[in-house]
């Protein structure tokens, strides 16, 4: 993949972590893993970070946001509001929710004071009751001229890296630790995204009752850093 030099920093702000969206608040379940001592140290670590990347987030999450690219490119109302409507639905936590709705009003709320999109673009964006966020990232990524696949990975490596910034502090693993695990899920995001891309709309499926079951415990743990 060659990106031109202003795509490729475009794509580098939207991954970036000081994007003003709040992500490094959440841990998507991940703190309620360690305070129950499944994610104990750097190996339990990533088995938790790549079984989410490959039965979740490259099952769902990244097959939605990749359709949502394709409806934000064409401008097509009635696949954006569909993908937009359908990832809300699949929320089955109070706190995923939040989570996506938060992080899409800030990302929305951004694209629109940066104006960075045309006036289809952007009446799409207006026209959703509710914006979760990959619905907001995939308009900022058309709107930034970023292709598709490289947004694609942009969004899995931001995931991942959140995963692991959560690890480094509340397991906690050493900032070394924390770099060698990121740089040895480089094949894996690799992997994740030739699945996110392969994926059928009936083979989407975001079955995962035991990260549903740590989120609803994370929603009443006493103790904790993460709004999810």
């Amino acid at each position: 993949m060659s990106l031109p030099a202003a795509s490729l920093l475009n794509l580098l702000q939207l991954a970036s972590p000081s994007l003003p969206v709040g992500a490094y608040s959440y841990s998507q379940g991940l703190e309620a893993a360690i305070e129950n001592g499944l994610v104990k140290n750097e190996a339990s670590a990533r088995d938790w970070i790549v079984d989410m990347l490959h039965e979740v987030v490259a099952r769902f999450e990244a097959p939605l946001l990749w359709r949502l690219l394709q409806a934000s490119a064409e401008r097509d109302q009635a696949a954006f509001t569909y993908w937009t409507e359908y990832f809300i639905a699949s929320r089955d936590s109070a706190e995923f929710r939040a989570e996506t709705i938060q992080m899409g009003y800030s990302l929305g709320k951004l694209i629109g004071d940066l104006k960075i999109c045309d006036p289809s673009l952007q009446a799409l964006l207006e026209s959703q009751a509710e914006l979760p966020f990959p619905t907001a990232l995939a308009a900022a990524s058309v709107a930034l001229d970023v292709p598709a696949d490289a947004a694609l990975l942009g969004m899995l490596f931001s995931w991942a890296e959140n995963q692991v910034l959560v690890c480094v502090k509340s397991v906690p693993l050493g900032q070394v630790a924390g770099q060698r695990l990121l740089l040895s899920l480089r094949p894996e995001l690799e992997a994740a995204a030739t699945t996110t891309q392969q994926l059928g709309d009936d083979e989407l499926s975001n079955w995962s009752p035991g990260l549903t079951l740590y989120s609803m415990q994370h929603e009443v743990q006493f103790s904790r850093l993460y709004r999810s």
